[in-house]
């Protein structure tokens, strides 16, 4: 039977559909990978054995460990895309993402060796995405992290305009001997406590709720800063300093202070007889916290569960030791406050106390 408008020879039709036409667009894909191909490469560190493209991407675990232990870890951005969608504003949001996952390593002692990303859209733009990955192969500079590969999906129908996801995976290792478990924390030891530079990548369903119910303009200034610059702040990246500082073997603990805040997150390092107990006002609170505070009538505990309130990381050192370290941090490039003290714990207490 003869088709009229077809391919003769394949007996195709004419009107066949593409992958173009189902909404993928498989040479903007390519145009992608030809954009961050530099990036990346910006990112190479000893343990990289070749570059982007291949299906898995391949590390060798530096020969300057002796007893290495991988630590893994992943996460995202959270609401703070919405925002960044909002505002149109992209090049950053990427440091968020590998900050949340090489902080998370460093609490144990990791120094991360490479890193990988995922990121989602209903319809890829080059041009996004080109900046967000840009962001991330910047937080891989700053974390002398290797930038070893990734996926980018187009989904047509997953999400609205230019909106997009991002995951990302780090991997970072430690001697056996030197992972930090929080085992040694004890009753007497100083807590300190690393400034944030904002609101990182937590707490952003609340923000976004703040300036909503007021009907804010993020225009707006708060200080000498916009309310756009202030929550878009990239989250800081800790581990250059942190990993200098961990050489002098007298960090007894880490928290990174990501969601649930102070309250949470120092629990999770301490042994079962311990409390930390926090003084407030014992360091520099950002003005972005004052506001949302007045803003959303938080609650002091609420605010404490939900942001870092100007203490990203928090350090757990013998009091013996507290002047040096204080001194080795900030000489290093962070803001140190001494924040509070671990004592014995009471019954079965929560094992973050605040004091006013």
């Amino acid at each position: 039977m003869k088709t009229p408008e077809s391919d003769q020879k394949n007996n195709i039709p004419a009107n066949t559909l593409t992958y173009r036409d189902a909404g993928v667009d498989i040479d903007a894909g390519e145009r992608l990978v030809k954009n961050i191909k530099p990036l990346a490469k910006k990112t190479n560190r000893p343990g990289l054995l070749g570059g982007l493209g291949g299906f898995g991407a391949l590390f060798e675990i530096p020969k300057t460990f002796k007893n290495p232990v991988l630590v893994t870890g992943t996460d995202g951005v959270g609401t703070k895309l919405k925002l960044a969608n909002e505002l149109n504003r992209h090049d950053t949001i990427g440091i968020d993402l590998v900050a949340m996952s090489v902080n998370d390593i460093l609490v144990q002692g990791a120094e991360p060796l490479f890193f990988l990303d995922y990121f989602s859209c209903g319809k890829l733009n080059v041009d996004l995405a080109t900046s967000v990955i840009g962001g991330i192969a910047r937080g891989c500079e700053i974390s002398n992290c290797a930038l070893i590969g990734g996926e980018t999906a187009e989904m047509p129908g997953m999400y609205p305009g230019d909106e997009y996801d991002l995951a990302g995976f780090a991997v970072g290792a430690v001697e056996k001997e030197k992972i930090l478990t929080g085992a040694e924390i004890e009753a007497g030891d100083t807590i300190l406590g690393l400034a944030s530079s904002g609101a990182h990548s937590n707490g952003y369903s609340l923000i976004r709720k703040i300036i909503a119910s007021n009907g804010i303009d993020l225009n707006e200034k708060i200080g000498d800063r916009t309310l756009a610059d202030l929550v878009l702040e990239p989250t800081r990246i800790y581990v250059p300093s942190v990993l200098e500082a961990l050489r002098t073997d007298t960090i007894k603990g880490l928290a990174h202070i990501t969601g649930g805040g102070l309250v949470e997150n120092i629990p999770r390092i301490l042994p079962d007889h311990t409390v930390a107990e926090i003084q407030l006002g014992s360091w520099s609170r950002p003005a972005l916290f004052d506001w949302l505070q007045r803003a959303g009538h938080v609650e002091v505990l609420e605010m404490n569960r939900v942001f870092n309130c100007g203490i990203g990381m928090v350090v757990i050192c013998d009091k013996s030791n507290t002047t040096a370290l204080k001194e080795l941090l900030a000489k290093l490039g962070e803001q140190v406050f001494e924040i509070g003290t671990i004592r014995q714990r009471n019954g079965n207490e929560h094992q973050t106390q605040l004091i006013s």
